[in-house]
């Protein structure tokens, strides 16, 4: 093409030399636009089951789901436990399993859920200390329970019953992470409206307002807790089998250095995952303080129901919440029954999560979106 140009330079004086260039580099930034345009609509067009999906970049707790799914012939539900487990142990980015996310008394506490998408049964634990594969708590709550969600200490005792034994989730990392908290005036921390105040000192508080909070104002602003890959990220994952059989899940340690009983948004059904086999699944990852108050994973099934594909349901049901809370930070993933996927995510440059389907042959690959703004 270049020497194309050239010909045209020697035949017309005006042609110059960066003209040229400027005709080069234009094409080859079409190119580059065209092959981000059918790369999009490879994702919204593809549609493959069996399928497994999950947030961030955890490959190796999608390849444990696939290779339980399609190469073991087992369950969607086996496929997940499998994936979230591999998760846990591994610790991913320390803010899944045992040894992260220490809160203010230095212990590390774990939340999971699954939902099976056949039956609309959940299966949840929360706030769960001294054992370490929590989705296989979950799970036994799903088959052998009539109970949807088990919190707090006496779920070890539940645990323990099913056969689950009782661990320290301590770590020397873990205790180390706590105490240069405590070095740093217990910042950031999650109390708002409070005496002495929170935003410099350390407790124990007391109310700033014991009559009325009408004069108080809580902060508004998410950004100093610096939520991410780094701090307080949770695996969700969506299992699809060849079936069309759905479930979803997740499996975290939560908010770093939250106040001790607190649970966040991931074994709640509708917030932190939510799937039923007559549309899809969805799941969420980010600010569960916020984004538990909005069910995102259930405006998103909801919103593909009505025909919306992944990527836009799950952009919708963040817009939802951005529009309130502006400075939180989240994502959304997001797959139909008959395997079609996307993703979306707010507060953050980027978000990558993994995929594995027969489109790819197998093999699991990442998939890294661009977050939307409100500007």
């Amino acid at each position: 093409m270049i020497k194309t140009l050239q010909s045209k330079a020697q035949l017309s004086p005006q042609f110059s030399i960066t003209t040229i260039l400027a005709v080069y580099f234009n094409q080859v930034k079409m190119k580059y636009l065209i092959g981000l345009l059918i790369a999009q609509l490879f994702l919204l067009t593809s549609a493959s089951v069996p399928l497994v999906i999950n947030t961030w970049n955890f490959r190796d707790a999608n390849f444990q789901a696939w290779k339980a799914l399609y190469w073991e012939g087992r369950t969607p539900l086996d496929a997940l436990v499998a994936g979230c487990s591999a998760c846990e142990i591994k610790q991913c980015d320390t803010s899944v399993g045992f040894g992260g996310s220490p809160d203010e008394q230095g212990n590390t506490s774990l939340d999971a859920m699954i939902m099976d998408g056949r039956t609309m049964n959940v299966g949840a634990v929360a706030n769960v200390r001294n054992v370490k594969n929590v989705i296989g708590v979950a799970r036994h709550v799903l088959e052998y329970t009539r109970h949807t969600l088990l919190a707090g200490d006496q779920v070890s005792e539940f645990a323990q019953e099913m056969g689950f034994p009782l661990e320290s989730l301590q770590t020397t990392a873990s205790r180390q992470q706590w105490q240069n908290w405590l070095a740093n005036n217990c910042q950031p921390n999650f109390w708002v409206n409070v005496v002495p105040d929170s935003r410099t000192s350390c407790g124990p508080y007391e109310p700033m307002c014991k009559n009325s909070v009408e004069d108080c104002i809580a902060p508004g602003n998410r950004e100093d807790f610096e939520i991410g890959p780094d701090n307080h990220d949770t695996i969700g994952m969506i299992v699809i089998g060849k079936n069309g059989h759905i479930v979803a899940g997740t499996s975290t340690n939560g908010a770093t250095h939250k106040i001790p009983g607190r649970v966040g948004d991931s074994p709640i059904p509708g917030a932190g995952a939510y799937a039923d086999d007559n549309v899809g699944a969805a799941t969420a990852t980010g600010d569960g303080d916020i984004m538990m108050r909005f069910l995102p994973s259930l405006l998103a099934v909801e919103d593909m129901r009505k025909g919306i594909e992944p990527s836009i349901a799950a952009e919708n049901a963040l817009r939802r919440i951005a529009e309130f809370y502006p400075t939180f930070s989240g994502a959304l993933i997001a797959a139909t029954k008959d395997g079609r996927y996307g993703a979306s995510c707010f507060g953050w440059k980027s978000f990558p999560y993994a995929v594995t389907d027969e489109d790819f042959n197998g093999r699991t690959t990442t998939f890294t979106i661009e977050c939307f703004t409100l500007n």
